[in-house]
């Protein structure tokens, strides 16, 4: 995995920086998005940009490659997810609260109609 998904000299480093700072920071840009009412694609603009803040705290703490374009869009795939988990379960809460006599919690990530 090692020059697959990171270039670090552990997993750690990876899990920690992309995982746990960017994730967590990618979770709560999807949650404001959805909070707004914002769309996908403005979430998307947003991960491009932490993908590049990633990137450089790699660089910064673990002389990573800054740009290497290989692992941006690595460290971005993973920032997505996550974003776009948040930003689909914060979309649910609001849907099955604000309009509870119209939709319920199908899932965790969906609704449905009431009926």
């Amino acid at each position: 995995m090692q020059g697959i998904l990171y270039e670090e000299a552990s997993i750690w480093h990876f899990l920690f920086v992309t995982g746990l700072l960017g994730g967590g920071a990618a979770w709560m840009t999807g949650k404001a998005v959805a909070q707004t009412w914002g769309t996908h694609f403005r979430l998307f603009l947003y991960m491009l940009g932490l993908g590049i803040a990633v990137r450089f705290i790699h660089h910064a703490l673990f002389e990573g490659t800054m740009f290497s374009l290989h692992y941006y869009i690595v460290d971005t795939i993973v920032l997505m997810i996550l974003g776009f988990l948040g930003y689909q379960y914060t979309r649910t809460n609001q849907m099955v609260t604000q309009y509870n006599w119209l939709y319920e919690r199908a899932s965790l990530l969906s609704w449905k109609p009431k009926g």
